[in-house]
């Protein structure tokens, strides 16, 4: 099982150290030592707490689509050319960035402080591991 530090626990959840640390205190994550005697936490466990905290927006009603993954947030930022335009949105944690028609901004009347719903379809999602 993967042991992580509690800084990178913390990291990962965002939220501080301390904030993790009383999460060990108080029992709802299981903690152990590294080699260098350093407190951990299991990936398995931080896995489950990080589902628990993630409380994404309700979309609410959407009429038929394809896409399964939709994240609701707000429009952070726009640039608009004379075709194009480039949407920035903050959906909890996690900025998501889109390009479309300037045709389609306008229409929409996205402007920055509008709430929209990101739908996310892709046949080609990349996963790394990290260094």
């Amino acid at each position: 099982m993967p042991q992580l530090r509690i800084s990178e626990a913390a990291a990962l959840l965002g939220v501080s150290d301390d904030t993790v640390r009383r999460m060990v205190d108080s029992g709802r994550l299981a903690s152990g030592t590294d080699d260098a005697g350093r407190r951990t936490v299991e990936g398995a466990e931080l896995a489950a707490v990080a589902q628990e905290l993630a409380h994404p927006a309700a979309v609410g009603t959407i009429g038929a689509a394809s896409a399964r993954n939709r994240m609701r947030g707000i429009i952070t930022a726009i640039t608009k050319d004379t075709v194009m335009a480039k949407v920035e949105m903050q959906c909890g944690p996690f900025r998501i960035t889109s390009l479309l028609s300037r045709d389609s901004v306008d229409e929409l009347g996205l402007e920055v402080g509008s709430v929209a719903v990101a739908s996310v379809k892709s046949t080609h999602v990349v996963v790394e591991v990290p260094a």
